[in-house]
């Protein structure tokens, strides 16, 4: 035990804590043989500063705070990705580190560095679809003023861009890393996109808190979405058949021009047809054809000694 903590106010019982801790983490290695050796592994407060010098490299004055005008603007954002980038290639590596100990053929030396030119590389499709989610949400909430408060203020433009550049890195094969990216922005808006489903261009969340887009969805174009939406499984895997299908294609398919209000929840492979709009609260676990309107049934206005029964009940005191 160090000097300092052997001088710690709690040093006895800071001692008993570390011996059981050391005790419990070594049964968990040998229960994980496989765990054996790692060293190191994805580090979200690394990936967090990642995502901050990529999203300033990508919006150099709204997101990067950039102020020394457009003749230098080129050279602040070459700053931005070479720190941004420096960090992912070191969380690339100690992710490949984590895959290597499950994996007999070791990984080429240059693969951390090989991810990295492949996802620079399509940084500019990347901010080209951020654009367009911008513009959707522009042309979506007659609330918003301008596309530059969308960017610096709107949860759901946050998460997408949080989505849009994990799924870049989930296709180059850094699943964890990719996963990490998703829940950083999940903490922050409440919005849940796993990093491997599929959307197309000019996608708008509304308000966004409670969305839930899983692993096998596929959305097309012009997709908007309002919060509490869930696109997911109708099961977990191991209560139902795993097979292909239930296994690869969990998750709805939204076709383009698609509008689904607060609350809806959309279980399974169905598809929501071109053009429909699914009203709040409805519950889907079947396809809807293109041009479809579905709402819950109208809410029921109560009169005379049914309002005053209902009104009597929900005065009630109830501990």
């Amino acid at each position: 035990m160090s000097t300092a903590v052997s001088d710690h106010v709690f040093a006895a019982e800071i001692a008993d804590a570390v011996s059981a801790l050391n005790e419990i983490r070594s049964s968990w290695r040998e229960r994980r043989a496989e765990h054996r050796g790692l060293s190191r592994f994805p580090a979200p407060a690394e990936l967090a500063r990642f995502l901050e010098h990529v999203a300033a490299a990508l919006f150099p004055t709204r997101l990067g705070g950039f102020r020394g005008g457009i003749a230098r603007e080129d050279d602040f954002v070459a700053e931005q990705l070479g720190l941004g980038l420096a960090i992912l290639r070191e969380q690339l590596a100690a992710e490949l580190d984590y895959w290597q100990l499950h994996n007999a053929t070791p990984f080429d030396s240059d693969q951390p560095d090989l991810l990295v030119r492949l996802f620079a590389a399509a940084l500019p499709e990347i901010r080209s679809l951020l654009d367009e989610d911008v513009d959707a949400a522009f042309v979506g909430d007659p609330a918003a003023r301008s596309v530059d408060e969308i960017l610096i203020s709107y949860p759901g433009a946050l998460a997408i861009l949080h989505y849009r550049i994990a799924h870049q890195l989930h296709g180059l094969g850094a699943v964890i890393v990719a996963r990490i990216l998703s829940e950083l922005a999940n903490a922050r808006t409440g919005i849940d996109i796993h990093p491997a489903a599929t959307i197309g261009p000019s996608f708008f969340i509304d308000h966004g808190t409670g969305v839930v887009i899983g692993e096998t969805a596929i959305i097309g174009r012009n997709v908007r979405l309002y919060q509490h939406v869930t696109l997911g499984a109708r099961s977990p895997l191991g209560l139902a058949p795993a097979g292909p299908r239930s296994r690869y294609a969990r998750h709805p398919i939204i076709e383009d021009d698609v509008i689904i209000y607060a609350g809806a929840t959309i279980l399974g492979r169905v598809t929501i047809g071109r053009g429909s709009t699914i009203g709040g609260n409805v519950w889907l676990l079947d396809d809807v054809p293109p041009h479809s309107v579905l709402v819950q049934p109208a809410a029921v206005p109560l009169h005379g000694d049914a309002q005053n029964n209902m009104a009597a009940r929900l005065a009630e005191h109830r501990d």
